[in-house]
């Protein structure tokens, strides 16, 4: 395809500067490339810049025009020294808008506050922004174009904010494929507490658990078991960061959580008393209606999808056939999650449709020789 036809569909004009190539840098590099902007890239590590370039997500920084003047900077760097980089882009580029997409919002602007002073006309130029993507993998080699499409972008706005900064930011994110939503930077680090900090504590705290289990024990595990732990493989260092600079945040639920545990021990402490079960299903069917909260596909509610399981054997091909002969079955798939059988060569597919395609789907493709549990 032709790389002009691709810059007119941007709306950034680029050049845009990439500060930090881990994998949300180097990810944001590749889907800008991909809309024809031209994209430099600055890394601390010489190694982890190179990574960056040989993927294509840019060009070193050191390789740009002597005139070099970019549109927009994108520090990408963890939050212990993201506000720095901030406020050392402001002062480089002086023409530059600059954004940071740090996991934290409010002590980075308070860093940057504090580095700038009482220079207001740079702080103007600057506007935190989050977008809530990722992989449990970390660095260059994990990052993808399509990292950011249709995920949340938050763009966390402060009170000295130019307008057009606010639309250069903007842009970024629905150049992108993100879905821009706006947050005061304290509502914002309230919010990723919840959603985001305490899910991964509680995996990796599970996690943990299992460190000392015998194998044959965790030969039982089903897919529930790699659900609660999946985002447990995350990287250490980066979330040491990432909680000491949320901490404040973190606390109210994590105590809530605690709580709930103590009152669950309680409980099973006398499992016959009166009132225990009771309690049991009680804490069980709040975390119903918390679950029902979660937003699906759409935006919508996750229960109004009906789901079947259609084995498959495993080997290749098996899968890609499955999906064809749905997509020939005019049923829009609204979910989709793979397992597999303990010591057995048989895959699982997990298929989420409208409720009202469910039966038609389990009779077409029972017929079609497909092992279907309803």
């Amino acid at each position: 395809m032709n790389p002009q036809l691709l810059k007119k569909s941007a709306h950034l004009h680029g050049p845009v500067l990439i500060v930090g190539t881990g994998l949300l840098g180097a990810s944001i590099g590749l889907g800008l490339r991909q809309r024809g902007v031209d994209v430099y890239l600055s890394d601390a590590s010489p190694s982890a810049e190179a990574v960056a370039t040989d993927i294509a997500a840019g060009v070193p920084v050191a390789d740009a025009p002597a005139e070099f003047a970019p549109e927009l900077v994108v520090v990408a760097a963890p939050p212990d020294v993201c506000g720095g980089l901030v406020a050392a882009a402001l002062r480089t580029y002086p023409h530059a808008a600059v954004t940071d997409v740090a996991s934290v919002k409010a002590a980075v602007l308070a860093e940057v506050r504090a580095t700038l002073g009482d220079d207001v006309g740079q702080l103007r130029r600057y506007l935190g922004s989050h977008p809530m993507a990722g992989r449990e993998r970390s660095g260059a080699v994990a990052a993808r174009a399509e990292l950011f499409t249709s995920a949340p972008w938050v763009i966390c706005p402060h009170d000295h904010v130019d307008p057009h900064v606010y639309r250069v930011v903007t842009s970024l994110a629905v150049d992108l494929g993100g879905v821009v939503t706006t947050m005061e930077p304290a509502q914002h680090d309230e919010a990723v507490a919840l959603v985001s900090h305490l899910p991964q504590v509680v995996s990796s705290l599970l996690a943990s658990r299992l460190q000392d289990t015998p194998a044959a024990a965790l030969s039982l595990a089903g897919q529930g078991l790699r659900d609660v732990t999946r985002i447990a493989a995350s990287d250490p260092g980066l979330w040491v960061q990432i909680l000491g600079a949320n901490a404040g945040q973190l606390v109210e639920p994590l105590e809530g959580l605690r709580a709930d545990i103590d009152r669950l021990l309680h409980t099973l402490r006398a499992p016959a008393a009166p009132g225990a079960r009771l309690d049991m299903a009680q804490l069980i069917a709040e975390g119903n209606v918390g679950q029902a909260r979660i937003p699906g596909k759409h935006g919508g509610p996750a229960q109004q999808f009906a789901w079947l399981t259609v084995l498959v054997d495993d080997k290749p091909g098996q899968i890609a056939t499955l999906l064809t002969e749905i997509g020939g079955l005019d049923v829009n798939l609204e979910d989709l999650r793979l397992g597999h059988s303990a010591g057995l060569p048989v895959g699982m597919v997990e298929i989420a449709v409208l409720p009202s395609k469910k039966q038609s789907l389990v009779d077409d493709l029972t017929g079609r020789g497909w092992k279907v549990v309803a």
